[in-house]
């Protein structure tokens, strides 16, 4: 048993059992009603289903639970884009004017904080490298909070923390079109905003909306039934309430509820950046399929290539400037996570040893509490779900201890 438990390049049980105790003990501290947690490292896979659905009991967490995957959602859905670069559908240095006409001729702000209309034009039109690596020109910028253009992003609903669901795809062009970029395009790495429109671009491009070309393309050959865009009314008992407590009072609230909630209906806008539910098993098949560099099961998703774009690092050293100033100087508000130091396509890469985590781990979190990531030198994947947002610091702590025990529990 010593001998093969040596040999195995699995997990000890040693640490299996300090990650489920470790679990077990935020479970028990009311602070985080209930997860679903997902490890394995080659042909071994442990999964851990803890606490109840809601924060007052009843019906239990279960494996196939539906989570809200929030920005979680980045790395999945930029698979759509790369089948279609795989099939030269879409190349990285064309302009994006022909699909997305909106976005011609674009104006960019002379600084970042003055007024809409103090401008000079764009140096040179948007193109496809720069929507796939967020560095279009327009993001969710939290160190420009409170400047006319974050304030007109978030009145126009471009962005899901904005008052109102965002537009259908059209009127959320129009809306973006009518803003001049904050950066010159292919200059400064930015949140999120690139990420839905990637959806956009994908469902012109196809002809097809954004969900079923995903469908087709990825979610179905993945195996992945229970992802989507919204949860059908025979599954939404799978879904949790999402809680996002008060950081003021710890007041539990519930930010969205399964029943009459966001993911309740199909959306307007299929939300690339954050829209989408899943299962710790589907995001597992997906997260392999990058590992295995493309495959499933031998059958071919992607091409070795493309993943290989997706999960290394594509900023130049400029760029990871704002990408690591982001990170390390909103720990106030992050609660630490996002210090990885790279961006790949959809997803972070780590560039640097900031933990127990090594160089080329790739993967995202999200605002709803899950955290989902790839770790090519151990042949690991990590998946934590859980469904309390991070307005409070409980869910992050609990995936950075989540990492934490996991790197401890690698055999060799």
């Amino acid at each position: 048993m010593a001998n093969h438990e040596h040999n195995s390049k699995g997990f000890t049980a040693t640490g299996l059992r300090r990650v489920r105790d470790l679990l077990a003990r935020h479970v028990e501290s009311k602070k985080i009603p209930g997860l679903v947690a997902l490890i394995s490292r080659g042909d071994e896979t442990h999964v851990e289903v803890m606490g109840t659905m809601r924060r007052e009991g009843g019906a239990p967490m279960r494996r196939d639970t539906i989570f809200r995957m929030a920005s979680t959602s980045k790395p999945l859905s930029m698979a759509a884009a790369m089948v279609l670069l795989d099939e030269c559908r879409l190349r990285l240095d064309d302009p994006v004017d022909g699909w997305l006409p909106e976005l011609a001729d674009r104006k960019v702000l002379k600084r970042i904080d003055g007024p809409l209309d103090d401008t000079v034009p764009a140096r040179r039109p948007i193109t496809v490298r720069d929507v796939l690596t967020c560095t279009f020109g327009l993001g969710m910028d939290f160190t420009a909070l409170g400047t006319p253009i974050m304030g007109a992003v978030f009145e126009q609903n471009l962005t899901p923390a904005g008052a109102e669901p965002q537009p259908e795809p059209d009127e959320w062009m129009r809306r973006l079109g009518a803003l001049p970029l904050m950066h010159q395009p292919g200059e400064q790495w930015q949140y999120h905003i690139g990420n839905d429109l990637l959806g956009v671009l994908v469902a012109r491009v196809s002809g097809q909306p954004f969900e079923t070309f995903l469908r087709e393309r990825i979610l179905d050959p993945l195996g992945m039934k229970d992802t989507g865009f919204h949860v059908p009314a025979g599954k939404l008992d799978r879904l949790p309430p999402l809680y996002a407590p008060d950081p003021q009072t710890g007041e539990y609230l519930i930010w969205d509820e399964a029943e009459g909630g966001r993911h309740s209906a199909p959306p307007a806008f299929q939300s690339g950046g954050g829209g989408m539910s899943s299962t710790a098993d589907d995001y597992h098949a997906y997260f392999r399929m990058l590992l295995n560099g493309g495959t499933h099961q031998g059958r071919r998703i992607l091409s070795r290539p493309a993943v290989e774009l997706m999960t290394t690092n594509r900023l130049t050293p400029e760029q990871a400037a704002a990408r690591h100033a982001l990170a390390v100087n909103n720990v106030h508000i992050s609660f630490g996570q996002g210090q990885h130091g790279g961006w790949g396509l959809g997803m972070a890469v780590r560039t640097y040893v900031g933990d127990y985590a090594p160089l080329g781990q790739f993967g995202w979190d999200g605002g709803s509490g899950t955290s989902t990531y790839a770790d090519p030198a151990n042949g690991l994947v990590g998946i934590l779900l859980t469904q309390v947002g991070t307005s409070v610091p409980d869910p992050v702590h609990l995936i950075n201890d989540f990492w934490t025990t996991l790197y401890q529990a690698l055999d060799n």
